[in-house]
C-alpha cells in the first residue's frame, strides 16, 4: 500500500518515527488498535528518538507491550519493524529455535523522495503464524481484511496530518 505526500522525506520521517502505542500512536481507528487513545496530531519531540534494538509498543488491555523491534532504520529513507512472538503475544528471542506454535512478521516503511518536495510512502510487509493450518484460517478470514482497512487508515491520516503541518508550516513562512 502507498500514498503520495506532498511534504518532503524529511518531513514526513518524524511522523513515522514517533509511532507506537506509548508514543504517537497508529494513525488508524484508535479504538482498536490505540486503546481508544487519539493519535498524535502533530511531531512531539520527545518520541523522535528511535535506535535499532527498540520496541515500538502496542496498546492492550493491561497498557502498552512490546509489540515490533526496531529491525532496520535509515532515517528519511526506511523503518522496518520486527515482530516475534508466541501465540500469546510473548516475544521470542529470534536467535532461538522457534516453538512449534509462534508468529513472525515484518512491517516495512518505505519513503521515496518524489520531485516538486512531494514524498511517497510505501508499506508493506509479511506476517507467518505457526502452525500453518492456523496461518491459513487467519491469514484468509482476518488478517488480509483487517490490515488493508488499518493500513489504509493509516496512510490517510498521515497523508492529512503531514499536509496540514506542511501547509502550517508554509504559511508561517511567508507571514
Amino acid at each position: 500500500m502507498a500514498v503520495t505526500i506532498e511534504a518532503p522525506s524529511d518531513q514526513v520521517w518524524p511522523w513515522l518515527v514517533q509511532m507506537g502505542g506509548d508514543r504517537g500512536g497508529w494513525y488508524s481507528w484508535d479504538r482498536l488498535d490505540n486503546g481508544g487513545r487519539p493519535s498524535a496530531q502533530e511531531v512531539h519531540a520527545e518520541w523522535q528518538n528511535l535506535a535499532l534494538g527498540d520496541y515500538v509498543k502496542y496498546w492492550t488491555r493491561n497498557g502498552p507491550v512490546d509489540a515490533w523491534e526496531v529491525a532496520a532504520l535509515e532515517p528519511n529513507r526506511f523503518l522496518g519493524l520486527r515482530g516475534l512472538t508466541d501465540l500469546r503475544g510473548r516475544n521470542l528471542d529470534p536467535k532461538r529455535p522457534r516453538p512449534s506454535a509462534y508468529m513472525e512478521g515484518l512491517w516495512g516503511f518505505l519513503l521515496n523522495e518524489l520531485p516538486g518536495g512531494r514524498a511517497r510512502l510505501v508499506i508493506g510487509g509479511y506476517q507467518a503464524i505457526r502452525p500453518r493450518w492456523l496461518g491459513h484460517f487467519v491469514f484468509y478470514w482476518l488478517y488480509v481484511p483487517v490490515t488493508w482497512i488499518m493500513q489504509a487508515r493509516m496512510l490517510a491520516v498521515l497523508k492529512r496530518n503531514i499536509e496540514r503541518a506542511a501547509n502550517a508550516r508554509l504559511h508561517t513562512a511567508m507571514a
